[in-house]
């Protein structure tokens, strides 16, 4: 499976964001999708996953401001983030898993994009 994202940039603080992720190869084998982030100097972060079926769970901290949905006839899933911090800023990337089940750990997900940037000014 090969994954895509796109869509990021910068942003003033407050503002809006949409990622997209294309997954393309063997997509039939992809259940659960999911986007991290890692920010400079810290860790890489979980920050929403989304089941085949349009289960999804997001991060406390971007609970209530970012949303995952997922189009499965175009194989991508997206990120919309609202009311954006400067504490978003980050190099967002997109992962695939085989497991039905939304987990947080990077092991739990088998492939991943590229990553993308996002920043957001204040």
């Amino acid at each position: 499976v090969q994954l895509q994202a796109s869509g990021g940039g910068t942003v003033q603080a407050g503002g809006s964001l949409r990622l997209s992720c294309a997954a393309s190869g063997r997509t039939f084998s992809i259940d659960v999708m999911g986007w991290f982030r890692q920010a400079p100097g810290k860790e890489r972060e979980f920050v929403a996953g989304i089941t085949y079926s349009g289960g999804a769970y997001l991060a406390h901290s971007v609970k209530g401001r970012f949303t995952i949905f997922r189009d499965n006839a175009k194989n991508t899933v997206y990120l919309q983030m609202n009311t954006l911090k400067p504490e978003d800023t980050a190099v967002y990337y997109c992962a695939a898993s085989r497991s039905s089940m939304i987990k947080s750990r990077e092991s739990d997900f088998g492939s991943w994009g590229q990553g993308t940037q996002v920043t957001v000014s204040s």
